[in-house]
């Protein structure tokens, strides 16, 4: 039971959480102990309020759910977790979210439960809605490091934020691909939103997000703003390790298809992971070296 609850809460989706940690990092306060704490906390509250989204989402579609060829096997639609547990459990998670939203003030505890209320609602209605379906995903990332940035008292960077939108799109985009070209004909019967979908215009979608993403983190990375803030010009550096990084993620969407979702994929990914690990070593040395 242990187990099928873990599984319930999906903790390998918790690395989406990380962008609560992007104001930490480039607001230059990773040396400070109590900021540290207080985004470890935002971090828990938003993995937290994560798995809660999971659980009811997983509760609502436990029906579709057993016809999908890798959905079968979570714990509700497996028949392994009832529902009244399922709920029991979410109930527990979005409490202790909040709890701890409230522990690190007003406006983050705003912004967390506007970050469940707008998921709950999309796994009810707004996922059935095209396009609006894959801003709602990229709006939950923006959420996210504007909470990151409430919990330590900063101010989020206009640039920080284009350039989690754009990255968050071309995220949701290629996990719409990958669910469309995993079931084939039986796609719009496991997620009705697909029916609105083909291959070649989330193609388009994504050629255009993509080019977005490296644009805006390129012109972030030689604005004068940011040479200001860190007092040097060579955040252009980690350009070379964005590239790969998106480029790497479309080699296992395009080419390496399989039926973990891409976010697993890159997870389980050692390129992937050792190019983040030195995109985010590069970042810290240029910034707090500088």
């Amino acid at each position: 039971m242990l187990s099928a609850f873990l599984q319930l809460m999906r903790p390998a989706h918790w690395t989406k959480n990380v962008f609560v940690l992007a104001p930490l990092v480039f607001a230059q306060l990773l040396h400070r102990p109590d900021a540290l704490v207080r985004s470890f906390l935002a971090f828990v509250a938003f993995c937290l309020a994560s798995s809660t989204v999971y659980i009811f989402n997983d509760y609502l579609d436990r029906a579709e759910d057993r016809n999908h060829p890798v959905k079968r096997l979570r714990p509700l639609a497996a028949g392994t977790v009832s529902g009244a547990a399922a709920l029991g459990l979410a109930s527990i998670l979005m409490i202790a979210s909040l709890m701890i939203g409230l522990r690190l003030g007003p406006e983050f505890l705003a912004v967390t439960a506007g970050y469940l209320v707008l998921n709950l609602l999309y796994t009810q209605w707004l996922k059935h809605i095209v396009i609006l379906d894959v801003m709602i995903v990229a709006i939950g990332f923006v959420l996210r490091v504007v909470a990151g940035g409430l919990a330590i008292g900063v101010e989020v960077s206009a640039w920080l934020l284009l350039c989690t939108i754009f990255l968050a799109l071309f995220l949701a985009f290629s996990k719409r691909r990958h669910e469309l070209m995993l079931l084939l004909g039986e796609a719009p019967e496991q997620r009705k939103v697909l029916m609105h979908y083909s291959p070649a215009f989330l193609d388009q979608m994504i050629n255009v997000v993509t080019a977005s993403t490296v644009v805006s983190y390129a012109l972030y990375s030689i604005s004068p703003e940011t040479v200001e803030r860190f007092n040097t010009r060579s955040l252009v550096y980690t350009i070379p390790f964005v590239l790969f990084g998106i480029f790497r993620y479309l080699y296992l969407v395009y080419q390496q298809p399989n039926h973990l979702n891409p976010t697993e994929a890159v997870v389980r990914d050692l390129p992937s992971l050792l190019n983040i690990l030195l995109w985010g070593l590069v970042v810290a040395g240029t910034i707090y070296l500088s």
